[in-house]
């Protein structure tokens, strides 16, 4: 097949997150399945277009908040006359109205979207504005072949109107081979929790910052590495000075692959306490390294975490109850442990190669 996928973002995008690390992984693979890949994406000041990431014929065009208009110039001037097969719009909370602009069959592959919960994420008139972008997802894709990442964003799709039997669940995978506990199991000296990923509000890694602040309170030593880059840093960064913790949180940016590794695998505990994800990567990241997560028991979250197993879920936004549950395991190295060996065997259910064959007969079968 010639594919065409159409994202906001590209793997090397210095913005890109867990959804991007999903469209590399699976359609990288597609490429050594012999099909064609072409992704169309926003571009950022100094990126370059077009780039060969592993087989993919990456376009880039626009910037982050211009792409919805420049995309469709772009793709008019530069791919329209190309015979794809399929385009995939990997819906990442905005749509971009792809069979509107496009001419080949439309699938639509979705992560989550944001709903109400844009209002706690970003300032009125941006959350507004997405919120309003995502009210004709049903009517525009109603009749769309669609693949969600977790049974949760299938659960958000039929409630506003998807029909549940247009919609197939596809989990992400996950690199066993990279993504594994260290030989000698060696972790930090002293107790570490990890949050990794992008510093945006609704990540609410605040709640993270007001856990180790209760548990400091109460005696226990924790350091809190967060690793990750974000418009949000500043006000954590703020409220960190405010509660007196910052010598126990350390703002690490944006960390490389081997470092990332290196953190998930020496590092005590995983936390994630964000109000909605698609499915958590970063939550089967941790387990395939053997390390625990404590998260929120929030939308895709609590498939990626199994509570009392692979780690622990607590109410959303209860920073009693998160750390309290932080504070437990920190201090129970024998059900840490065990949660670690249970989480590796829980990864071991996914893997990327899976994911991507499954993708590719769900296009097989709707093209």
């Amino acid at each position: 097949m010639r594919i065409l996928v159409v994202n906001w973002l590209d793997r090397e995008n210095p913005l890109a997150g867990g959804a991007e690390i999903h469209l590399h992984e699976t359609f990288s693979r597609m490429v050594q399945l012999g099909h064609e890949v072409t992704l169309l994406t926003s571009g950022w000041s100094g990126s370059d277009t077009p780039v060969d990431l592993d087989g993919i014929a990456v376009h880039r065009t626009g910037t982050r908040y211009t792409f919805s208009l420049a995309a469709i110039t772009y793709y008019l001037s530069h791919l329209s006359n190309e015979s794809f097969d399929v385009v995939v719009e990997d819906l990442n909370k905005v749509p971009l109205f792809t069979p509107y602009w496009t001419r080949s069959p439309i699938v639509l592959l979705v992560h989550h979207l944001f709903g109400l919960t844009a209002f706690g994420s970003a300032r009125i008139p941006v959350a507004s504005a997405t919120w309003l972008l995502e009210q004709p997802i049903p009517w525009i894709f109603s009749r769309t072949p669609t693949i969600a990442v977790s049974e949760s964003t299938k659960e958000d799709l039929v409630k506003r109107g998807f029909s549940a039997e247009k919609i197939e669940v596809i989990p992400n995978g996950i690199d066993l081979d990279w993504y594994s506990p260290r030989p000698n199991h060696v972790r930090t000296k002293h107790p570490t929790v990890l949050y990794l990923g992008r510093l945006k509000k609704y990540k609410r890694v605040d709640l993270l910052l007001h856990a180790v602040n209760k548990l400091t309170q109460e005696g226990s030593r924790v350091t809190l590495k967060i690793a990750g880059t974000g418009d949000d840093r500043g006000r954590l960064e703020s409220l960190c000075t405010k509660l007196g913790i910052a010598n126990d949180v350390e703002f690490m940016g944006y960390v490389s692959e081997e470092r990332k590794l290196e953190l998930l695998q020496t590092c005590w505990l995983h936390a994630l306490t964000s109000s909605k994800e698609g499915w958590g990567i970063s939550c089967i990241e941790s387990s395939a390294c053997g390390t625990p997560t404590v998260a929120s028991d929030s939308p895709g979250l609590r498939e990626s975490v199994i509570s009392g197993e692979t780690g622990l879920l607590v109410p959303h936004g209860d920073q009693d109850r998160l750390a309290s549950a932080i504070g437990s395991l920190l201090t129970d190295r024998q059900t840490r442990e065990e949660m670690g060996r249970r989480a590796r065997r829980f990864a071991e259910r996914y893997s990327w190669d899976e994911s991507a064959r499954a993708i590719e007969d769900f296009l097989n079968r709707h093209t």
